[in-house]
């Protein structure tokens, strides 16, 4: 019970004293700083002035890249600091370690102020804009300012050459920029998430460790290509962040080695321990260019394979949820493909329809169409849209609405075959089907009266105007009957309503029962009126069909004595002429009517004809 009350303690004062992770940030920057400082100015002091890259502005410029700018002023101050007791632990004068580590300070700003003008702005190496903007600000910007300053003062104080002042700052700082800041972004931007594959990999960085050591241990530059190959291979296994930890390790061997006099890189007769110090920094940036150069192209690989991974989820997505099938043919119209929603659709599974041609179910009076239409896509044509019957698994018909296009290959431009998207409108037809028999019934309504079921007054001029159009081209007669109810007035009003919608109807029945031809037209043209277009009828035709109706009725009538109603009788007039193209029908009508007055004067319940020439109608 101790213990744990002891352990609960413990981390409740831990807990308690938690430090920020800004400030743990700070000190690292601060750490990382300060030993860059002091080992690059002890190495320089040691080996008698050799001229090193100065890392430590990169290391600071790293940090103020990777954070947010609100963070910059305690990235500076701590960076600065460790600057300054770096150079006063060497045993640096300190007007010199100010003066030196001021203009540091002013080098880094300028640089990143130009690399990071947005917050939200990060480094990004592979990217060939942002390399070149790093290389024109942090590489040779903010040396070029800061080493100005210096070789001005120098000059004017201590006599010193401005040129070799300013060239020695800015191929100091510019070069340990350039390496350090690539390197220490992808190490720190890893956060050391390659640690699980150096664990799984650990061959690999052994191998480089082992070569690197032998290639630098020995005075061959042949051996020095060893270490590329493997450098690369390192980044395909552990990333961009191990790759760079590790080209550290290869820049602080190949320091060691060549300021200890070994290695290819060391001073001999004929290289001083400048130049020496030189070529080891160079080539420490080619490692660094190449890792980059090979990071840059997988991320180029990467970024298209995901484009590709992205459309094919989005094809699977779209194939597999799609009501609609899609399929790719040949130029032959034999299937490629078939997408899974043809299962649903049809009942076959896509592998069935494979290597068929597109017409292969479809109906039998159907065929030739999609047959045509696969021809005229293969001789030129762009698309098509065909609606067709097509068998299921189970025997049945359905109605599908395809559409055909001819797809071409991206490269060469030439067609490389069909894609036609199908989908079910067997409902959709069912209802096109229902509404034409609504429209065929409504349009029957429209033109049949609704008490008798004979042709109504819009029918009547309607067939009128036609037949007497054709007769007048054709030069062949035309007749009219008029057909009237003598004495319905007082009929319907002695026997009711009712018993005179009767009397119609026996009248309409007598006329239709009348006609023979299917060009013949009984209607009912208003009251107790009706009328029959006898086409290509003479005037005897005419007086024959006007005698049967009335034959007709007294037929129906005799069923019905000794009622009242039995004693329903008509009138006709009857009109025959052969019109002219300058005649009008409306004369036709004008005739039989008068026919029907004399046959109404005459006593009633008998026909009379009425006959003109086209002349005397005109």
């Amino acid at each position: 019970m101790k213990v744990s009350s002891l352990n609960a303690g413990l981390r409740l004062n831990l807990t308690r004293l938690r430090i920020p992770p800004s400030v743990i940030h700070r000190a690292y920057c601060f750490l990382a700083v300060g030993l860059a400082t002091v080992s690059v100015s002890y190495f320089e002091r040691e080996f008698g002035g050799v001229n090193l890259i100065w890392s430590a502005n990169g290391v600071l410029l790293t940090y103020l890249l990777l954070a947010p700018r609100w963070r910059w002023r305690g990235y500076l101050i701590a960076g600065f600091a460790a600057m300054l007791l770096g150079s006063a632990i060497i045993g640096e004068s300190w007007t010199t370690n100010l003066v030196y580590n001021c203009l540091n300070v002013v080098e880094i700003i300028i640089g990143a102020l130009l690399l990071r003008r947005k917050s939200t702005c990060l480094p990004h190496f592979t990217d060939r804009r942002y390399l070149v903007r790093f290389i024109g600000s942090a590489v040779l910007a903010g040396p070029i300012v800061a080493g100005s300053v210096l070789s001005f003062t120098s000059a004017l104080v201590e006599r010193v050459s401005f040129f070799k002042t300013l060239g020695d700052w800015v191929l100091g700082d510019g070069i340990g920029t350039a390496i350090i800041v690539p390197t220490f972004v992808a190490i720190l931007q890893a956060r050391f998430a390659s640690v699980a594959s150096l664990r799984k990999h650990w061959f690999y960085p052994l191998v480089l460790i082992i070569v690197t050591f032998l290639a630098f241990g020995q005075n061959n530059l042949q051996c020095l290509i060893l270490i590329l190959p493997l450098l690369v291979l390192l980044l395909m296994r552990v990333g961009l962040g191990g790759a760079a930890l590790f080209t550290l390790l290869i820049a602080t061997t190949a320091s060691w080695f060549t300021l200890h006099g070994a290695g290819p890189f060391a001073a001999s007769n004929f290289i001083d321990e400048t130049k020496s110090s030189m070529q080891v920094q160079f080539f420490i940036a080619c490692c660094i260019f190449l890792i980059y150069i090979v990071s840059a192209i997988l991320e180029d690989r990467s970024s298209i394979e995901k484009r590709l991974q992205t459309t094919a989820a989005i094809h699977a997505l779209v194939t597999e949820n799609s009501r609609d099938v899609i399929l790719l043919a040949d130029l032959d119209g034999r299937r490629t493909y078939v997408s899974p929603a043809v299962e649903k659709m049809k009942g076959w599974k896509p592998e069935e329809l494979l290597g068929e041609k597109l017409s292969e179910r479809a109906h039998p009076d159907d065929r030739k169409k999609l047959d045509d239409i696969v021809r005229q896509l293969r001789l030129g044509a762009e698309g098509a849209r065909i609606e067709y019957r097509t068998q299921k698994r189970d025997g049945e018909y359905i109605w599908l609405e395809a559409s055909l296009r001819m797809y071409r290959d991206q490269r060469s431009g030439v067609p490389a075959g069909i894609l036609s998207l199908m989908r079910d409108i067997t409902e959709r037809k069912h209802n096109e089907h229902l509404l034409l028999k609504a429209n065929e019934a409504l349009e029957e309504l429209a033109i049949v009266d609704a008490l008798t079921s004979v042709a109504n007054r819009r029918r009547f001029d309607e067939c009128l105007a036609h037949e007497w159009s054709r007769a007048a081209r054709l030069q062949e007669p035309i007749s009219l009957l008029i057909i009237d109810a003598d004495s319905f007035k007082h009929l319907n009003d002695s026997l009711g309503h009712l018993v005179g919608d009767r009397c119609l109807k026996r009248i309409a029945q007598a006329a239709t029962e009348a006609v023979e031809r299917p060009s013949d037209l009984v209607a009912r043209f208003g009251g107790d009126e009706f009328v029959v277009i006898l086409p290509n009828t003479d005037a005897d035709g005419a007086a024959e069909i006007g005698r049967k109706i009335r034959a007709n009725l007294t037929a129906l009538n005799a069923p019905l004595h000794p009622n009242p109603e039995s004693c329903l009788t008509v009138s006709v007039g009857c009109a025959t002429t052969i019109p002219s193209m300058e005649a009008h029908a409306a004369t036709l009508i004008q005739i039989a009517d008068e026919a029907l007055y004399d046959a109404k004067r005459n006593g009633r319940d008998q026909l009379h004809s009425g006959v003109a020439r086209a002349s005397s109608i005109a």
